[in-house]
C-alpha cells in the first residue's frame, strides 16, 4: 500500500491521522495482548494483526515526516532530523530492554499491553500540537488517479532527490542485510556466545544515539549531501575493515559496529530533512510515500541476496564487498553535489 497511501495522507489531517493510526496500533496490541493473557491465539490471529499494525505504520511514519515542515523552520530541518535519530536511536537500545525485562517478569501479554499505554501518551502529547494543515493543491474532488500521477511528477522533479533515492535503495540493497549478519557475524567467525552478539547490537545502538547528537548540534555546519557522504564513506569503511578481520579481533569489531551506528543517523537526517526542504508540504505526503516504499522494497532484496551469498562464500564477503558498494556510492554523492548549487 506504500506508494498509494501518499495521496490521502495529502487530502486528510496529518495530525488526526497520527492520532487514528497509533489508537489503531494499540487496540491491535490491546486484542493480542488480551490473548496472550487469557490463552494461546492461533497464529492466523497473530498474522492478520500484524497485517494491520503494518498498514497503521504505514500511514503513521510518512504522516509524521510530513508533519515536521508544518512545525518546524526550513533552516532547522536538518537539526530536527538529528534530534529524531537521536530519539529513534534511543529507543531502539531502551525498547528492547525494557520489554525483556518486563516479559521477564510477567508476560507477552503485558509486554503487548505496554504498547496501548505507550499510545495513549503519544496520542496526548499530539493533542498539545498545533499542526497546520495545508491547502491540497489541486480540488478534494479530483481523482485518486490524478492526484498519485501529480506526486509521482512532482517528485521526479527534483533531480537531486531522485539521485539519492537511487543511491539511498542501494545502499539499502546491502546494508540492510547487515542488520541480520551482524549475530552471525559475532558467532561464526568470531566463535562468541549470545552475550557477545547482544553487545554488538547495544554498541551499534548507542552509537547511533552519539551519531544523532552531532547531527543536532553540527547541522548547519555543511550541506546536507555533505554529512550524507561522509556517513556512507564512514561505514563503508568500516564494513570493509569487518570483512578482512582476523577471528581474534572481535575488540575491533566492536569499535567498527561502534562507528557504523555513529554514523548511520549522518545520512538518513539529512536525506529526509533534504526531501522536507525540496517539496511544499501539500505534495509532501506522497512523496514520502514513494521514498519510503522505495527503501522498505530495496531491504527483502538484499536479504535475497545476502542469504545465500553469506552461506557459500562466508559473512564476511558480504561484508567486505557491502563496503566497497557503499564507500564508492558516498564518494558518488559527495563528486555529483560538491559546489553544484543543486541542493536546497
Amino acid at each position: 500500500m506504500g506508494p498509494f497511501i501518499g495521496v490521502w495522507l495529502d487530502r486528510w489531517n496529518r495530525k488526526l491521522t497520527m492520532i487514528v493510526s497509533d489508537s489503531v496500533i494499540a487496540f491491535s496490541s490491546l486484542v493480542l495482548g488480551a490473548y496472550y493473557l487469557w490463552g494461546e491465539p492461533s497464529l492466523w490471529v497473530v498474522y492478520a494483526i500484524l497485517f494491520i499494525r503494518s498498514i497503521a505504520s504505514s500511514f503513521h511514519a510518512p504522516s509524521f515526516q510530513a508533519a515536521i515542515p508544518l512545525i518546524a523552520p526550513e533552516e532547522q530541518l536538518t537539526r530536527v532530523a538529528g534530534w529524531n535519530q537521536l530519539v529513534f536511536s534511543a529507543s531502539s537500545v531502551l525498547g528492547p530492554a525494557l520489554g525483556i525485562a518486563v516479559y521477564s517478569a510477567t508476560s507477552l501479554g503485558t509486554v503487548l499491553l505496554l504498547d496501548v499505554v505507550g499510545a495513549l501518551i503519544a496520542n496526548l502529547m499530539l493533542l498539545l500540537v498545533n499542526i497546520h494543515q495545508p491547502k491540497p493543491e489541486i480540488m478534494p474532488t479530483s481523482s485518486f488517479r490524478r492526484e498519485f500521477t501529480l506526486g509521482w511528477k512532482a517528485f521526479l522533479s527534483e533531480k537531486s532527490i531522485v539521485t539519492i533515492t537511487i543511491a539511498m535503495a542501494i545502499f539499502s540493497v546491502v546494508f540492510m542485510p547487515l542488520a541480520m549478519l551482524f549475530p552471525l557475524m559475532t558467532l561464526s567467525h568470531f566463535g562468541r556466545g549470545g552475550y557477545s552478539a547482544s553487545l554488538i547490537e547495544a554498541v551499534f545502538g548507542i552509537g547511533m544515539i552519539l551519531g544523532g547528537t552531532l547531527l543536532s548540534v553540527l547541522a548547519s555546519k555543511w550541506k546536507d549531501s555533505t554529512y550524507m557522504s561522509l556517513s556512507l564513506v564512514a561505514i563503508g569503511l568500516a564494513c570493509v575493515l569487518s570483512g578482512v578481520l582476523g577471528s581474534d579481533a572481535f575488540l575491533a569489531f566492536i569499535v567498527l559496529s561502534f562507528l557504523m551506528g555513529a554514523a548511520a543517523p549522518l545520512f538518513n537526517g539529512p536525506y529526509m530533512a533534504m526531501i522536507q526542504k525540496s517539496y511544499e508540504p501539500e505534495i509532501l505526503g506522497r512523496v514520502l510515500s514513494f521514498v519510503t516504499s522505495i527503501g522498505l522494497l530495496s531491504s527483502p532484496i538484499g536479504l535475497a541476496l545476502a542469504g545465500p551469498v553469506a552461506d557459500r562464500f562466508g559473512v564476511q564477503v558480504w561484508f567486505f564487498w557491502s563496503g566497497i558498494v557503499v564507500a564508492l556510492i558516498g564518494i558518488f554523492i559527495f563528486v555529483k553535489f560538491y559546489d553544484t548549487g543543486k541542493e536546497k
